[in-house]
C-alpha cells in the first residue's frame, strides 16, 4: 500500500482523494467566506491580479480549470462580451454546483415586478425551473426597450442556460445580441411567426377582436377602451376598434391610455375622465384586472350600476376578480402553463435535447360572470 500525506497524517493514496472531495464538499457553500477570513481580503486582490494579467479582449475563449464557486469566471464573462465564451472546470461536483447557482441558471426579463399580472407565470416557471435544479435570475426593464436592451446585455454577459422574455417586440440590436449569443431563448405572452428562438404565448390580436364580439353578442354598442400604453396593449386595441368597425359600432370608439404599469387609481381617474366625454358609454375592456378594479370602484362611488349601466371586462383573471360584487368577466390567460412550459423548453435545450415543438400558442378563454 503507498501512502501519502493529508495535513499531518499519513493515509493511503486511494483514501487522500475521497477526503480531498470530502472537505471541499463541506466548504463548497462558505468557500468564499473561507478565503476571505484565510487570506485577509486579499484573495479578491489576487484574482484581480489574474483578470488584469490575462489581458482578455471581446470574443476571447477561456478556460477555468479548476473554476471553484465561479468568482473568476464571472470576472472573465465580463471581459469576453457577448461574443467570447468562458468554460469553468472543476473536480468537486459541490464547487460546480455552488457556482452554477451564483451565475445563474436561467434569466427573465420582465416589464414590471409591480403589477400582479405576471405573477402567476413567474412563479411557475421558478417552481419548474427549481425542481429540475435551475435557478432563475430576474431583470425588470419597465415598458422600455432601451432599458431591456441593456438588461440583456448584462445577463448576457453572465452566459445563463437560457433567457425568458415577456412579449415579442425588441429593438433589432436586441434581436441580434440574443441571436448571436447562442443562448436559448424563450419569448413569452405574444405571438410572432418569426421568434428570436422559442414561443409561448397566444394572440392579443385575437382576444381584442373576440372580447368586441363578445360585448356585441351581449348588447352592448357604446363600447370604450381602458388601456395600459405598452405595445402588447395597443395592438389588442387596433384589433378591438377593427372588429367595431366591422360589426357597425362606429370610427369613434373612446379609448383612454395610461402608462404601465395600470393601477386601480389609473382605472378610476379614466373612467371618470370617460364619463365626461360626450356620448357616453355603455361597456369597458380594460387591459388588466387591476384597472377594471378601479373602475367597478369609481362606478360604485357614482352610482353607475355594474353590468346594467356599465359592462366591465377585465384581463388576467387575477385572484381577486372572482371575489368582487359583482364579480368580473375577464380574459384567462393560463401563465402557469406559460411559465412551465417555457421552463421545460430552457431545460431540454440547455441539456441538449431537441424541443420537437418550439412555438406554442396556448390561447385563451374569456371568462363570463357577474359584471358583463
Amino acid at each position: 500500500m503507498s501512502t501519502t500525506h493529508f495535513g499531518f497524517q499519513s493515509v493511503d493514496e486511494k483514501e487522500k482523494a475521497q477526503r480531498v472531495r470530502g472537505v471541499f464538499d463541506s466548504v463548497a457553500s462558505k468557500y468564499d467566506v473561507m478565503n476571505d477570513l484565510m487570506s485577509g481580503g486579499l484573495h479578491r486582490a489576487w484574482k484581480a491580479y489574474t483578470v488584469m494579467v490575462a489581458n482578455l479582449r471581446e470574443g476571447s475563449q477561456v478556460l477555468d480549470i479548476a473554476g471553484g464557486t465561479g468568482d473568476l469566471a464571472l470576472s472573465f464573462a465580463k471581459k469576453v462580451g457577448r461574443s467570447g465564451r468562458v468554460v469553468r472546470t472543476d473536480s468537486n461536483e459541490a464547487m460546480l454546483r455552488t457556482g452554477r447557482e451564483r451565475l445563474s441558471d436561467a434569466g427573465v426579463v420582465l416589464p414590471t415586478l409591480v403589477g400582479p399580472v405576471f405573477q402567476e407565470t413567474t412563479r411557475a416557471l421558478n417552481a419548474a425551473l427549481d425542481a429540475m435544479g435551475y435557478q432563475l435570475m430576474i431583470g425588470q426593464s419597465g415598458y422600455d426597450v432601451s432599458r431591456e436592451d441593456s438588461l440583456l446585455d448584462a445577463i448576457i454577459r453572465r452566459r445563463p442556460d437560457g433567457i425568458v422574455l415577456t412579449g415579442i417586440m425588441h429593438t433589432p440590436a436586441g434581436r441580434r445580441q440574443l441571436l448571436a449569443s447562442g443562448i436559448p431563448v424563450v419569448e413569452t405572452w405574444d405571438l410572432t411567426p418569426t421568434p428570436i428562438d422559442m414561443l409561448v404565448g397566444f394572440s392579443n390580436e385575437e382576444i381584442g377582436s373576440s372580447v368586441c364580439t363578445w360585448l356585441y353578442q351581449r348588447g352592448y354598442r357604446r363600447p370604450a377602451l381602458i388601456s395600459g400604453q405598452d405595445t402588447r396593449a395597443q395592438r389588442r386595441n387596433a384589433s378591438f376598434l377593427r372588429q367595431a368597425r366591422s360589426l357597425g359600432l362606429g370610427t369613434d370608439i373612446p379609448v383612454c391610455l395610461t402608462p404601465p404599469p395600470t393601477t386601480l387609481g389609473a382605472g378610476r381617474a379614466t373612467l371618470a375622465e370617460l364619463l365626461a366625454r360626450p356620448g357616453g358609454v355603455d361597456a369597458v375592456f380594460c387591459s388588466s384586472d387591476m384597472l377594471a378594479l378601479g373602475v367597478m370602484v369609481e362606478a360604485q362611488a357614482r352610482g353607475i350600476r355594474v353590468p346594467d349601466q356599465l359592462g366591465v371586462v377585465g384581463l388576467g383573471d387575477l385572484e381577486f376578480a372572482a371575489n368582487l360584487e359583482p364579480a368580473l368577466t375577464t380574459v384567462r390567460i393560463d401563465g402557469t402553463r406559460i411559465g412551465e412550459t417555457a421552463a421545460r423548453y430552457i431545460v431540454d435545450r440547455a441539456e441538449g435535447r431537441t424541443v420537437e415543438q418550439p412555438i406554442v400558442d396556448i390561447g385563451f378563454s374569456i371568462i363570463e360572470r357577474g359584471s358583463a
